[in-house]
């Protein structure tokens, strides 16, 4: 299916970053973005990829800081803005959900504040997940059209990318929310050193990643966002990435199981996106490795994908809950969603059992409709019942049976 990509460049992040000063900041810009693209879809149907920039003062000059101490802050914001794309889509009845739909993806960028020193090793940084403006306008992605905001700090943000790569013509602005008292100004890190700090260059993720959706979409962004890069000096550590994918057979009692990916499908829809937030080399720069191996006994399928900077995606095939959690002890954090914390305890029980150092169990958010106040529809209810679909491998199944076994129409 041909797909088509937008760049919307959003204003820098506020300070705090909770979801209403998301919303009152972001929301008309996104709104409109979101709904140009489902008018185009309905025109010229195919996939349409949304990627988001968001500039994050916090992110600028802290590459030699470990990463779990910027989880909180960046966690907070990534979710806020997933879940406000979602409160959108769900307003607005536009399918962020499905291959038919628009494909969100919130990319993190590394913004100087006006008073900061320019730091030549950021804008050199071709992996993310966190990139400057000019590593992004530089790597070679097609957008038929590029969006900013029609303020001060959006055009302040779009000299720099243009700056950076001035073939770019298709622009237009958007209008801005209202701009937060603090005025966007940056904050300083000091007070996130003091967050305990963890270095970890193994981690692990896993689910069933079935029709790949918003939800997952935050929960693989931070699992990326928390490896920490290999230090400047020294022996450079390996450092992998381990995404568990829950095995066909394990799935086959699923509501709408006809309807459910394959194990290939769902790991290459899981990559095609993890891809997307790490590797912004030009096309004619990449080379990246696969290999696949197939071995008898529990995790012995497995994926592995290398990317240049030796960087290893491993995509295991898994039959039970725990996966290479308790296979693999170089591991030494674990990514989930807050609803599956007790998951996380789980494991950690297993790896005490075998005498192995428990992991860091790092939480994104379960997002949820509170604080969604339906704008243009009356039926609140709806509003929520959809929101919590376009979050749901469920939700999106039972939606594809229903459009494949439409019901007879009634007759009065």
């Amino acid at each position: 299916m041909a797909s088509s990509a937008t760049l919307l460049l959003l204003s820098p992040a506020p300070d705090p970053g909770t979801f209403l000063v998301l919303k009152d900041l972001y929301g008309p810009a996104l709104r409109d973005v979101l709904k140009k693209l489902s008018s185009s879809t309905t025109e010229r149907p195919g996939k349409k990829i949304l990627e988001v920039a968001l500039p994050c003062y916090h992110l600028y000059g802290t590459e030699n800081l470990s990463r779990s101490i910027l989880y909180p802050k960046t966690q907070k914001l990534v979710a806020g803005l997933y879940k406000l794309i979602c409160v959108i889509a769900a307003q607005e009845s536009i399918n962020v959900e499905d291959a038919e739909g628009i494909d969100a993806r919130v990319l993190l960028i590394a913004h100087p504040g006006t008073d900061s020193p320019q730091i030549s090793q950021v804008s050199q940084e071709m992996e993310g997940p966190v990139i400057s403006l000019s590593t992004l306008a530089l790597s070679g992605r097609q957008w038929h059209t590029i969006y900013s905001v029609d303020t001060e700090l959006g055009e302040e943000v779009l000299k720099i990318f243009l700056d950076a790569n001035i073939s770019f013509s298709n622009v237009h602005k958007l209008r801005s929310g209202a701009v937060p008292s603090s005025g966007n100004k940056p904050s300083g890190i000091q007070n996130l050193a003091l967050h305990p700090v963890r270095t970890h260059y193994s981690l692990a993720v896993g689910g069933t990643f079935d029709h790949l959706h918003i939800g997952h979409k935050l929960l693989l962004t931070m699992f990326v966002f928390a490896l920490d890069k290999a230090p400047s000096s020294g022996e450079e550590p390996e450092r992998s990435l381990t995404v568990g994918i829950t095995g066909d057979a394990l799935l086959k009692n699923k509501k709408f199981a006809e309807f459910l990916e394959s194990w290939e499908r769902r790991r290459e829809s899981t990559h095609d996106f993890m891809s997307s937030i790490l590797d912004f080399r030009p096309p004619g720069d990449r080379d990246v490795k696969t290999e696949e191996t197939s071995d008898p006994g529990p995790n012995g399928h497995v994926v592995k994908v290398t990317f240049p900077s030796k960087l290893h995606i491993r995509y295991v095939e898994i039959w039970d809950p725990f996966g290479p959690t308790i296979t693999d002890e170089s591991i030494t954090a674990l990514i989930i969603s807050a609803e599956t914390r007790s998951g996380g305890k789980a494991v950690n029980d297993k790896r005490l059992e075998k005498g192995w150092p428990p992991l860091e169990v790092l939480e994104v958010d379960v997002l949820d409709p509170e604080d969604a106040n339906n704008e243009s529809q009356s039926d609140q209810e709806t509003v929520e019942t959809s929101f919590q679909n376009k979050l749901s491998s469920t939700g999106i199944r039972r939606a594809q049976s229903e459009k494949a076994n439409p019901r007879p129409a009634q007759i009065p």
